[in-house]
Formats: C-alpha cells, structure tokens, sequence
C-alpha cells in the first residue's frame, strides 16, 4: 500500500496544490492536522481535503477554530484562527469540530495524530521520536511540529512529513511525505520518503498582506521558520 502523508496545511492553498500537484500516484492521501490558521484560504484548504475524502485528524489550530478552545498562542496565530472563523462557513466548521484526535488506516497498521499519541498539543520533535510511541501500529504518524523527519524502530517507523503551509526546519518549500507498506509487521515494513517542493511564497505574502493578517505570516515562509 502506498500512502501520500500530509499535515499543517494552515490554510496555504498555494503550498497545498504544488504539494497535490506533485504527489504521485498513492492509493490514499492521509493528513495529520491543522488544515486551517495562519494563512488566507482556509475555505480552499477545508474544501480541498473534504472533496477528496482525506482522513485527518484535528491539529490545534482546527480545534481552535471550531470551538474556542484556548491555547498558547501568539499574535500570528491568533489572527489566523480569527480570520478563519469569519471565512469558514458553519457547515465548514462542523467539518473541523468533528474530526478526531486520532483515527488508524490501512487495517490498523497506520495510526495518525496531531502531536504526541498521549497529547495532541505536545510538540514531539524527530529527534524524540522513540518506540514507545508506537502502541501496535507499524507506522505512527505525527505532525504539529512543522518538522520534516522520522525514524525506524524494530516495532515500528515514527514519522512527521513536515508542514505543507508552513515549514519551521528552514528549508522554505512544502513539505509532505510518499509511505509504502509491504506486508508483514514492524519497522522493516515501512518505507519513508520524505519530499519537498517549491511554490510561489510571494503569492501568498501579497495575499496576507490584502487579508489584512499579520505580514510576518508571509514573510517567515522565505527561510522556512
């Protein structure tokens, strides 16, 4: 089984074509999280994810959104859930509030979270991705850290396919990842190949700007922070 891995989306419509556009042929597309905040189109994002029947997860920032419910937030990201709520249509926003904080495909073998499989909000970055995470699944998906890594256990692979609206491991261009599945179970059943690809950031810094966000939304997607 091929899986096409997405996460942190964050409403870059621009990003999320160029990452759709040079996905390949996957028998599923997957997504970890935070389809919405920080950038302009989280209409389009939602739309985008809902037409093509994607399983995801809620990140913090969908949370958010949907509900109010609080996080620690700065300036940026509160803007980006505040301009969300005024786009999202309620029907949108049911979509975001329904979906759950974890959810396994491929029959079990594949479990994706936002952040941490004991805490959706905890930031879990690749370097402490560790064998205890996994719970019986050969392939744990996480995202919220907007940093692209993952790493092979005996029991199983930890992944994270970075952030497709905003990378924070200073490499600018989306991020996403391409998981084949061979039969069997554990590490040495998965394989992980972790993609990039550019898009037009200054179409999206110029589209901040006429929203009225925050212009560092825009700009910090220059140097991938």
């Amino acid at each position: 089984m091929r899986l096409g891995v997405i996460s942190d989306i964050h409403a870059n419509r621009v990003a999320l074509e160029a990452v759709l556009d040079d996905m390949p042929d996957v028998d599923q597309l997957v997504c970890a999280g935070d389809v919405v905040g920080y950038n302009p189109w989280p209409a389009d994002c939602v739309a985008a994810v809902r037409e093509r029947s994607i399983p995801t997860v809620m990140g913090n920032h969908d949370r958010a959104t949907a509900s109010d419910t609080p996080f620690r937030f700065n300036a940026m990201a509160t803007a980006g859930v505040e301009y969300a709520r005024d786009e999202l249509d309620d029907d949108a926003l049911s979509w975001l509030a329904d979906l759950p904080p974890e959810r396994t495909v491929a029959d079990g073998r594949v479990k994706i979270v936002h952040g941490h499989p004991d805490d959706p909000d905890r930031y879990t970055y690749p370097e402490e991705f560790s064998p205890r995470m996994l719970r019986g699944e050969d392939l744990l998906i996480t995202g919220h850290t907007h940093v692209q890594g993952h790493r092979v256990f005996d029991e199983g692979v930890v992944m994270n396919p970075g952030s497709v609206g905003q990378p924070r491991d200073d490499d600018p261009r989306a991020g996403y990842a391409v998981v084949e599945l061979d039969e069997g179970a554990g590490g040495d059943t998965v394989t992980v190949e972790e993609r990039r690809v550019e898009y037009d950031v200054d179409a999206v810094i110029e589209a901040v700007e006429e929203a009225g966000l925050p212009t560092r939304i825009g700009t910090r997607l220059l140097d991938g922070r």
